[in-house]
């Protein structure tokens, strides 16, 4: 293995993926095993969880284990720090990707004006009390191993203002609480590196624009005013964030802690 690869390697490291059954979370789930990682999948959604960990475990040869565990529940956090230390004897990295969005939910496209509290506060909490919990019961063991690195997903909407020019009746339209939650990200992001300090503990926002997904944006209209909007003229692929999170989970990083990185074709950047 050459220089340039053992930078970015992570043979051997154990990895906690929180939304792994996800679109992003199969990729992030992929590359990181690629790359030589045991990867612990972290999703209520046990079928598809399951099923990643077992495609894993034959295409990359690693100890990948698949835990359908609720985020937002402290219990649940608590086992997956005994379950992993049990297995794998330390955590090295924790990449908190999870985040819930009521899509079916019938009041979904709701105005701000009407929009329901009782779905603004199912939301928050699921996903800042989930953030929460993963960055407490996980940095608990980092601070004793006095290692760990924590890259928290973000979005460009938790960074700028949701262009509503560009939705027109696509129903692809983020509400206000997923400008809150992201945005909040990136300063809970901060916050910890700061509080962590001279701990070896690294803690960065992974910021990314819009990922092209034919099932879901089927609004060609909407596809050519989002891609308008960026610099280079298009949506995000996959593979567009392997580099960025390779880098940010890697030895590639070892001097980067309480930044965000935002990939985003050049969106925020005009």
């Amino acid at each position: 293995m050459n220089k340039i690869n053992t930078l970015f390697s992570l043979k051997n490291k154990t990895v906690i993926l929180t939304g792994s059954a996800g679109r992003l979370g199969k990729r992030f789930a992929e590359i990181l095993s690629a790359a030589g990682a045991d990867v612990v999948l972290v999703d209520i959604d046990r079928l598809n969880n399951e099923k990643l960990e077992q495609e894993l475990v034959k295409k990359y040869h690693t100890k990948a284990i698949s835990l359908n565990l609720d985020i937002s529940n402290r219990t649940d956090m608590k086992k997956l720090r005994n379950v992993v230390l049990s297995k794998y004897k330390k955590i090295d990295i924790l990449i908190n990707n999870a985040h819930f969005i009521p899509r079916t939910h019938p009041k979904r496209d709701a105005s701000f004006e009407e929009y329901p509290l009782e779905l603004w506060d199912k939301t928050i909490i699921t996903n800042m009390r989930g953030l929460f919990l993963c960055c407490q019961e996980i940095g608990k063991v980092m601070s004793k191993q006095k290692k760990g690195i924590i890259v928290n997903v973000s979005s460009i909407y938790g960074v700028v203002g949701a262009d509503q020019r560009i939705y027109g009746k696509s129903r692809l339209n983020s509400p206000a609480f997923y400008a809150a939650t992201k945005g909040a990200m990136v300063n809970l992001t901060r916050y910890l590196a700061a509080y962590w300090h001279r701990q070896n503990i690294r803690v960065n926002t992974l910021t990314l624009g819009g990922v092209f997904d034919e099932k879901l944006h089927k609004d060609k209209n909407f596809v050519k005013r989002y891609s308008e909007k960026t610099m280079l003229g298009r949506m995000a692929r996959p593979e567009d964030y392997d580099g960025p999170l390779l880098f940010l989970t890697s030895d590639a990083s070892s001097y980067v802690t309480g930044t965000n990185l935002i990939v985003d074709g050049g969106w925020t950047a005009w």
